[in-house]
């Protein structure tokens, strides 16, 4: 059994960090209220953008689009989407299995590069292989530090870009999609090429268009793709956030059930210590009688 000493350095011990822990979940709440609002807000009009884009491309051919053309598949693209920081569960190691298993099967036969957008992402790839970023500016990882729709955009369109100019024939958003403070739901979309969602039916509603269909099309496609960069952020932000306080609940109540055992641990030693001095005690007494 531990001697007294370093089971109360210990209980002074986990009580900081359990401090910590607390303190971080309370920090986590606070800026997931914000990150939610703002999801919250991006999704209707990203809906409605999608539907009114489905509505348009049912009476369109949009294979003819240069963001809709379908291509053999040898060079992919997949954007990691992860946090800066850490201590927040699985949330990025679910990301990057995925990222690891798409490289490894479903695109073993094709030349496959990933953008990390996160830090925990671009620590894992920055020396690898895989890693790429040309064309992206200096960080594109550090995106988090000050997310925008202007810098989202940025990215966004410098994947239409190389879409466009050949480089990539297919680009993957892998990120962690917020459903609720406890519960993110890993998402793989295909950002490029454009493709309609399957068994999804056009709206039926009929607008007057100004000026054609075509235009309008051609004009929506790019915004489109900027929102789902945009909305993947977003999302990934407020899972992120989600996750941490989920984890650092747990880790408080972990604290408090560690603390609890240390302290018992500590009166049973303390107690054991009492009875053996006074059995000490006894038996000296007892010797001096005799």
């Amino acid at each position: 059994m531990p001697n007294l000493k370093e089971i109360r350095t210990r209980i002074v011990s986990v009580n900081s960090t359990m401090q910590i822990t607390s303190a971080m979940k309370m920090v986590s709440a606070a800026k997931l209220k914000r990150a939610q609002d703002a999801i919250t807000r991006m999704r209707p009009y990203a809906q409605k953008l999608n539907e009114i884009l489905s509505n348009l491309s049912g009476s369109l051919d949009a294979s003819e689009g240069v963001y809709s053309q379908q291509r053999e598949v040898r060079n992919v693209l997949i954007v990691a989407i992860t946090s800066n920081r850490g201590l927040c569960g699985g949330f990025n190691n679910n990301v990057l299995k995925e990222v690891r298993n798409l490289v490894r099967t479903t695109y073993s036969g094709s030349n496959v590069k990933v953008l990390s957008l996160g830090k925990k992402a671009f620590d894992l790839y920055k020396k690898s292989p895989l890693h790429t970023a040309e064309g992206f500016g200096d960080n594109p990882y550090t995106i988090f530090d000050q997310l925008t729709f202007q810098n989202a955009s940025g990215i966004a369109a410098e994947l239409m870009k190389q879409y466009a100019d050949g480089k990539w024939d297919k680009v993957i958003l892998v990120y962690n999609r917020f459903k609720n403070a406890a519960v993110q739901v890993l998402q793989t979309e295909t950002f490029l090429p454009v493709v309609p969602p399957a068994g999804v039916q056009a709206s039926r509603v009929d607008y007057i268009y100004e000026p054609d269909k075509e235009q309008i099309l051609n004009e929506l496609i790019p915004r489109s793709l900027k929102i789902q960069v945009f909305k993947a952020l977003l999302d990934s932000l407020a899972a992120e956030h989600g996750a941490r306080m989920t984890a650092m609940h747990k880790a408080t109540d972990n604290a408090g059930e560690l603390v609890k055992e240390l302290k018992l641990t500590y009166n049973k030693a303390r107690q054991a210590a009492i009875t053996g001095e006074i059995l000490e005690i006894v038996a000296g007494a007892e010797a001096l009688k005799g």
